[in-house]
């Protein structure tokens, strides 16, 4: 059923974050970096690229020391000032994955600004919703951002058949493995840095997100210029600069992920209990740290 834009009201909050208006009327951006010029000053170019899949790096306890330090720095600086940053200490080896949601489009009307040429992803199982995969034109047209779509080697045809079925039925965290984790690991060879649309309110997973830090799981850095903005920060750039949103999210769907384990939110609920629901799992496990256990050999479900 196509969407008509009817937008509910969302409540405006006084943003906790120095992200004001007057920051985005500045011509001259860069004139707002100086509280937080020290990160340029901490040297990072010891950090390789992603040789390639399988192959992780292990930094050295100062090259971690020195994440800390930039992260720390940046604690409170606007998402513009992380991004410009992100961008002068590793671009044209920083890349970004992106499933379209707010966070996500927030962070792309900002590289639009800043460095509209950063290499950005989304990781398409095949199973995302309809609205999701149009509001990517809708990007592309607005800021001349093509977010290119990663996928897994088989089709979801071709994934099913192999596998009796449906896995998102059987296993949803093997699905997520195989569907989301390794494509990501792939694309990730060549670069140093990935920019997460994470916040730390989303989930107890996400808390203690870092602004920049080490991402073992996929051997480069990781920088989340949104870990300290709220839900209601996010809407109310969304709505103050207009930025394409995914429909969805005026129908109930607060985290939107694959259309078979997705559903809608009840009045009360956390905004990701529509993920997964009634499952117990609440992440795919791109922003899980690498001590959880792997999903067992596929072999294993065959005849579930």
């Amino acid at each position: 059923m196509l969407h008509t834009t009817t937008r509910r009201p969302i409540p405006a909050v006084e943003m906790v974050d120095k992200i004001t208006d007057e920051w985005r009327s500045k011509e001259n951006h860069l004139a707002e970096i100086d509280p937080w010029r020290p990160a340029w000053r901490v040297d990072l170019s010891d950090f390789p690229p992603v040789a390639g899949e399988g192959v992780v790096f292990s930094p050295t306890e100062d090259q971690l020391r020195r994440l800390q330090e930039v992260s720390t720095i940046l604690e409170e600086a606007p998402a513009e000032v992380i991004l410009r940053w992100a961008i002068d200490t590793f671009f044209p080896k920083l890349t970004m994955a992106t499933a379209f949601g707010p966070e996500g489009c927030v962070i792309l009307s900002i590289l639009a600004r800043l460095e509209p040429r950063v290499h950005v992803f989304n990781l398409d199982t095949g199973y995302q919703f309809k609205e999701t995969l149009e509001l990517r034109d809708r990007i592309a047209e607005k800021y001349g951002i093509e977010v290119e779509f990663a996928r897994p080697e088989l089709s979801v045809e071709e994934y099913e058949r192999q596998n009796g079925g449906p896995v998102y039925k059987t296993n949803p965290d093997r699905c997520c493995y195989e569907r989301k984790v390794l494509v990501l690991k792939r694309k990730v060879v060549g670069y140093r840095a990935w920019i997460s649309g994470i916040r730390r309110d989303q989930s107890p997973h996400r808390a203690n997100a870092p602004i920049v830090g080490w991402d073992k799981k996929f051997g480069l850095v990781k920088i989340n210029p949104l870990a300290r903005w709220t839900k209601n920060d996010v809407w109310k750039r969304i709505l103050a600069e207009e930025i394409p949103y995914n429909p969805l999210h005026d129908q109930g769907y607060p985290s939107i992920g694959c259309w078979p384990c997705t559903r809608p939110v009840l009045f009360g609920e956390d905004e990701r209990a529509g993920r997964w629901s009634g499952t117990g799992k609440t992440e795919c496990g791109l922003h899980l740290a690498d001590d959880q256990p792997p999903p067992p050999p596929p072999t294993t479900y065959g005849n579930l």
